[in-house]
């Protein structure tokens, strides 16, 4: 089993995505959470964290997990697992794209995230929409 951390920046009723670079192997050009793999001996939180750091220079404080996806069989990595946590406190001020891995980055509602062209994930959408009651 692969683990990834992925965490969703909740703001003022909009939630944080990011685009993935054309170079990714998995879900290019799509706009994903911010997050990745966990390394090995290391907790899922502790792999939130450094990912949130590494990728857009913010360190989650106040989070808590909401909820566990799967790779559908036929995606090539059905053994990946992603633990998605709710980031409502950061530390960092406003996020910054760092490193090659997105290409863009945007603040979004949960109703214009369900429309977006390319969502990584459709699963996102039903998630943002319980978590944001704006």
């Amino acid at each position: 089993m692969t683990d990834f951390a992925r965490a969703i920046f909740v703001r003022d009723g909009h939630v944080l995505l990011v685009k993935r670079a054309p170079h990714k192997a998995w879900y290019p050009n799509r706009w994903d959470l911010v997050g990745g793999h966990v390394e090995p001996g290391e907790s899922v939180e502790a792999a939130l964290i450094r990912e949130a750091q590494e990728e857009v220079g913010l360190t989650p404080v106040r989070f808590h997990w909401v909820a566990e996806l799967s790779e559908p069989p036929e995606s090539g990595n059905p053994h990946a697992r992603y633990h998605v946590y709710s980031v409502t406190e950061w530390d960092g001020g406003e996020p910054t794209l760092l490193g090659d891995e997105h290409t863009a980055m945007r603040w979004v509602t949960p109703a214009e995230a369900s429309t977006l062209e390319g969502i990584a994930r459709p699963e996102y959408s039903q998630v943002f929409r319980e978590l944001v009651t704006v």
